[in-house]
């Protein structure tokens, strides 16, 4: 009689934060979706946990702040992201759960990560991705215990570079209110079974206001490092707050290094690294600074002319003023064409 009375007890507990969080989603998308119907399909806490070997952690592919799990769900591979390790969760958490499904939602890119689906039974949704079996942009640049990836050669780096641009770029131009990215980098690009990098968390993200041309936060968010000078004086950020995190991920990509690296020029200890590389691009010394994988490709000379461009890009975007940045639009289109000449 007891265990029937705890049974029934547990049954109305995951009944009423099922209909809490169906309630929090129903609402939040009629705000962010205006009115359109995005389907997204249902999953049930038996089945993430059979498709994660009861949440392994050893299935654990990122933890920071929530969990991304690798599962196999009908013998197809997908990520679930869960984020309900934890008894206890502030409203931070809340709005990025939350967010990491009214925008993927909203979005058909090749680039962005695809949500599949949801699990309402847990305190916060858990969230069902496609697969991401092949690591992060951060692993592969800067390599990871355990984990072999293929060299990254410039024409891969090429390829990544434009393929997040176009993700970035539909961002700011496929919706009525621009969508602001706000936390690129490395970790937060991932690539699936063919190697498509795929822009991935929006728990930042935020749309631009109706009639606003910026959006303005009350404490700053993101990682240091990536975030554009402007919104650290004045919390405000937009589009060109996007470009400017973005050329700093170019910088990562083209040598290597974290861009928070301390570094060296002549007596000069802890310059910033775009500093280092434009000096060594100055004295014609580029090739000591850029990722050596990249200097040992037989053909890089042939292709320094590309390099150069490259880093002329990068400068761009990373500029202090956003008015003299480019636009995302402009980026991806100069970066197909750098990809195109050495593919």
């Amino acid at each position: 009689m007891s265990s029937l009375w705890r049974r029934n007890r547990q049954e109305k507990k995951d009944n009423t934060i099922f209909l809490k969080n169906g309630a929090v989603l129903l609402e939040k998308l009629i705000s962010c979706c205006e009115g359109k119907r995005n389907p997204i399909r249902s999953f049930s806490l038996e089945e993430l946990k059979i498709a994660t070997n009861n949440f392994d952690e050893y299935q654990v592919s990122i933890d920071r702040g929530y969990e991304l799990y690798k599962g196999s769900l009908q013998n197809r591979p997908v990520s679930i992201m869960y984020w309900c390790r934890y008894e206890h969760y502030d409203d931070w958490k809340e709005d990025s759960c939350y967010n990491n499904i009214i925008f993927p939602i909203q979005i058909s890119h090749k680039n962005v990560l695809k949500l599949i689906g949801c699990c309402l039974d847990t305190k916060l949704p858990t969230l069902v991705f496609e697969s991401s079996e092949n690591g992060t942009l951060a692993d592969r640049i800067h390599g990871r215990d355990g984990h072999h990836f293929e060299p990254l050669l410039l024409v891969h780096r090429f390829k990544i570079a434009m393929e997040i641009a176009n993700a970035v770029a539909y961002l700011h131009i496929g919706f009525r209110r621009p969508i602001v990215f706000k936390d690129i980098k490395p970790s937060n690009i991932l690539f699936d079974e063919e190697n498509v990098a795929k822009l991935f968390d929006f728990s930042l993200s935020e749309s631009i206001p109706e009639g606003e041309t910026h959006v303005k936060n009350d404490q700053l968010v993101g990682t240091f490092g990536f975030l554009a000078p402007e919104y650290l004086t004045t919390s405000r950020c937009n589009e060109k707050c996007d470009v400017f995190s973005f050329g700093m991920l170019l910088l990562d990509l083209l040598t290597g290094k974290t861009i928070t690296s301390p570094v060296q020029i002549g007596q000069h200890d802890g310059c910033h690294l775009m500093e280092y590389v434009k000096k060594h691009a100055e004295n014609d010394t580029l090739y000591e600074i850029i990722d050596p994988i990249i200097v040992q490709e037989s053909s890089y000379y042939e292709k320094k002319e590309q390099v150069l461009s490259f880093l002329l890009l990068i400068c761009e975007c990373a500029s202090q003023s956003p008015e003299e940045r480019p636009t995302m639009m402009s980026v991806a289109k100069r970066l197909r064409q750098l990809y195109l000449s050495v593919a």
